[in-house]
């Protein structure tokens, strides 16, 4: 048959496949499915490693939230909590510092700014 100058035999349309040699074949599939279990394990130890850092930080996270919550209790009873009272007085310290210098240089005084920045902190950060 020729078909555009081109001589065509009957038969099989495509490509002849090739005479590849079954063990290699076979020995190359073997190789593949080895990789694919090396990262497969590979994949899953990430997977648990990054499912136990969660699972730490939720604990602290949670131990967090409960003195919070002991905290809060403490103050609706009237009572300040003495990690808060130290709290607050290096945070007075450090304010006091920086506020000296900061009179020292713009020359006035910002006597409501110490109070809204307390309840801030109280609002943010014990409730």
């Amino acid at each position: 048959m020729v078909v555009g100058g081109k001589v065509k035999k009957p038969g099989k349309r495509g490509r002849k496949p090739a005479k590849i040699d079954l063990k290699a074949k076979l020995e190359r599939s073997r190789q593949s499915a080895r990789e694919c279990r090396a990262r497969k394990k590979l994949r899953y130890q990430y997977l648990e490693e990054l499912v136990s850092s969660r699972e730490r930080a939720i604990c602290a996270l949670r131990e967090e939230l409960e003195m919070y919550k002991q905290w809060c209790m403490a103050m609706d009873q009237g009572k300040i909590p003495s990690e808060i009272k130290a709290l607050l007085t290096g945070e007075e310290q450090s304010k006091s510092q920086q506020n000296s210098s900061r009179h020292m240089k713009a020359g006035k005084t910002d006597a409501n700014s110490n109070s809204c920045e307390y309840h801030e902190f109280i609002f943010r950060g014990a409730c």
